[in-house]
């Protein structure tokens, strides 16, 4: 009977211990506490939907943005849109525990009038990406994952500049993520990436992460390759006094497919494979005119990123 209570006792205790509020201070500076870890979780950016599933809590995911897409099951999940356009209806409908976005949402206010527990983290930098995946594991209660997996990350673009011949760290470089255009700085996470590779981001870091640039700026730096994703690609040499840039006449403009440039624009797990992409895209700079697409440009569904 003695043996019977005690284990009984430890259950309930165990039980309690499960149940310990999470209190965590999102990229807004606002406080949420949830009552235990969620088992039902709604995430509404592309990199919040890969670092759940990478820190092994895919299952719990019962919603996400329309360009989450990565891994496999989450394309099975509802499709709740966008940054403008999220389907509230819906999303309340699912029930979440916890709801992950980026602050720049435009639903913040309203999910929380409702009742929803909101998260709001918004990674632009490799210390962001390093400190919301600490975020997102406090959430899930695994602290441990999350220290693990940011080391192979970093370990993985490591090994990428250590695979470069010398030649390609001195190559300047022009990486556009929109051909408004908008550039990414030496400040965002992907010019400090190609920084960990040794190459030269013609964008400063004092412009911001992600500034929308003149295209003459361009040319006057005149890059000695550009990055661009191929919906961008086409028109390039178009632009008014780009055929003149280095990297133009020279044909070294690594264009990404749509998969390729998902890898790289999201701020998350896959870092590791954004940095070997890149990296390859160096090394045939370096060899000569770089390849282009074999495949037709296909928008993904739900548009671009």
């Amino acid at each position: 009977m003695t043996r019977r209570l005690l284990a009984a006792a430890l259950l309930a205790w165990a039980g309690l211990a499960s149940a310990a509020p999470i209190t965590i201070k999102d990229d807004r500076g606002a406080t949420i506490t949830l009552p235990d870890t969620p088992r039902r979780i709604v995430s509404l950016l592309p990199s919040l939907t890969e670092t759940v599933c990478e820190l092994g809590d895919c299952a719990k995911l019962v919603g996400v943005d329309r360009f989450s897409d990565y891994p496999a099951p989450v394309r099975a999940l509802p499709k709740l849109g966008g940054l403008d356009d999220t389907g509230i209806e819906a999303l309340v409908a699912l029930k979440p525990d916890v709801v992950l976005l980026g602050v720049s949402a435009r639903v913040i206010a309203r999910l929380e009038a409702l009742g929803q527990k909101v998260v709001a983290l918004e990674p632009k930098s490799m210390a962001d990406v390093q400190r919301v995946l600490g975020k997102v594991a406090q959430v899930l209660g695994k602290p441990d994952d999350a220290r693990r997996i940011w080391n192979r990350i970093d370990g993985a673009i490591s090994f990428s500049a250590q695979q470069l011949p010398p030649a390609a760290r001195a190559l300047s470089v022009y990486y556009e993520v929109d051909s408004a255009p908008y550039a990414a700085g030496r400040a965002s996470f992907i010019g400090e990436i190609l920084d960990r590779l040794g190459a030269k981001n013609i964008v400063p870091a004092e412009l911001g992460p992600f500034p929308k640039l003149n295209p003459e700026f361009v040319v006057r730096a005149d890059p000695q390759l550009i990055m661009v994703g191929q919906r961008s690609a086409g028109g390039l040499p178009q632009r008014p006094g780009w055929a003149g840039i280095r990297a133009v006449k020279d044909k070294k403009i690594c264009v990404w497919v749509p998969a390729e440039s998902d890898v790289l624009v999201r701020p998350g797990p896959r870092m590791g494979e954004a940095a070997a992409l890149m990296a390859r895209c160096l090394r045939q700079a370096v060899a000569g005119p770089v390849p282009l697409p074999t495949t037709p440009f296909n928008a993904p569904p739900g548009g671009m990123r």
